[in-house]
């Protein structure tokens, strides 16, 4: 009995271990890049701020509408005053109660024109969480492949490794058999140990890689993946001009700009309000009597108010010149932002295309490494090879890999890019 009591004493601390950090012992987490994307739109802080934006814009326009409805103010005032006089002091109660309806019935276009910027506010902010949702998706994309191309390069860098450590141990059993100098386990070691270092590296890399894919897509830092997508590779179809008339009709920050210059347009009509003249319709009626609530004596004014700016000092024409000049404004950074769209659309085609050549040559060189390397270490076997002709051979196969996977990852990523340059929705 006692001692089974000192087996449940001793388990109980490896049970709360365990419990603490059951997330080591957690399977990984299986992610396409569809999957990737979808958390990500689902958790970013970016959409959801882009979203609130937007319904702020929405009420903004519902703000700026009821501007050219009916008001109705109710004003209640409830005092008492001393009055001295010769005769003594005098106490007055007074209790007041009014309400107003006011009503504009013409604003020289400024109420119109401020309900049309709200409503471009309304269209950019809708075309941001458009853009924003692009803008996730690359990047969701790049560190998906990140993660795939450093993935890759550490199985590549331990087989550099593995093919390494097997020479090494063939050179050691050359030299225990005085076939071959020291000088080849000493270099055979050195490669070995840079081989070992890039690993390290790599290792390093991959890690990093997975923890910036956790965070755009709302996981855990710490969570281990494991990706279901590889790198692929299929001929982009679309020529070069199609593409570039996409992005001019699709891509959300060209249509955004588009409705800023519009903005622009009503800001000059807004001051030019300024030079005509305002009228309001105006109705109140009003209680007062010395007792609480104040409803006895009853009092009405229906008005119709005519505001004309008869002279400035030239206020409102330096208004109108600023809003002009906006319009220009706004227009030289549409074309801007226009051009440079295009550009990105134009070098992001060419980069895809130079990746995509890149990858029909490095297929080709990991094919001509690998059965050099064949030969090398057949020709060390036998002897008639040198140990660093196969170094050489080991470290060129792992270069032709790097480079292969290398040129997928420019290909994809820049295909991606592409297609955020082009403005292509996102599901």
């Amino acid at each position: 009995m006692k001692l089974k009591r000192q087996w449940i004493v001793g388990l109980i601390p490896l049970i709360i271990v365990m419990i603490a950090n059951q997330s080591v012992f957690a399977a990984p987490v299986t992610l396409s890049l569809d999957d990737s994307i979808k958390m990500a739109l689902e958790n970013n802080h970016d959409i959801k701020y882009a979203k609130s934006s937007r319904e702020k814009s929405y009420w903004a326009l519902e703000e700026t509408k009821k501007n050219k409805k009916v008001s109705v103010d109710y004003n209640h005032t409830s005092e008492r005053y001393k009055t001295s006089t010769s005769s003594g002091d005098t106490y007055t109660n007074d209790f007041d109660n009014q309400v107003t309806l006011t009503l504009p019935i013409y604003s020289g276009g400024k109420l119109e024109g401020e309900i049309d910027q709200a409503k471009f506010d309304l269209k950019v902010a809708d075309l941001e969480i458009a853009a924003t949702k692009q803008q996730l998706k690359l990047d969701v994309v790049k560190d998906y492949f990140t993660v795939l191309e450093y993935r890759n390069e550490v199985q590549v860098d331990q087989e550099t490794v593995n093919n390494y450590v097997d020479h090494l141990n063939l050179v050691k059993v050359k030299y225990d058999q005085g076939l071959v100098a020291k000088t080849d386990i000493l270099s055979s070691q050195v490669d070995l140990a840079k081989a070992q270092d890039t690993l390290i590296i790599a290792q390093n890399n991959y890690n990093n890689a997975v923890a910036t894919l956790n965070n755009a897509i709302g996981l855990p830092h710490h969570t281990e993946l494991q990706l279901k997508d590889d790198f692929t590779y299929e001929k982009y179809s679309l020529p070069l001009e199609e593409c570039i008339q996409y992005a001019k009709d699709h891509r959300p920050e060209i249509v955004q700009y588009e409705a800023k210059v519009a903005s622009a347009h009503s800001g000059v009509k807004i001051a030019k309000s300024g030079y005509l003249p305002t009228v309001d319709f105006t109705a109140q009626e009003g209680w007062n009597d010395s007792h609480t609530p104040g409803l006895d004596n009853n009092n009405w004014t229906v008005k119709l108010t005519a505001s004309f700016n008869v002279f400035d000092s030239g206020i409102n024409n330096a208004k109108v010149k600023q809003a002009q000049h906006n319009v220009d404004m706004v227009g030289d950074q549409a074309e801007k932002e226009q051009d440079s769209i295009l550009l990105d659309v134009r070098q992001y085609y060419f980069s895809m295309q130079e990746a995509e050549k890149r990858i029909d040559t490095n297929k080709v060189s990991v094919n001509y490494a690998q059965e050099s390397l064949m030969i090398q270490q057949a020709r060390y076997a036998v002897g008639i090879g040198t140990n660093l002709d196969l170094l050489d051979a080991v470290l060129s196969l792992a270069t032709a890999k790097k480079d292969l996977i290398q040129a997928l990852y420019d290909y994809n990523t820049n295909k991606a890019k592409l297609e955020k340059a082009m403005g292509l929705s996102v599901e």
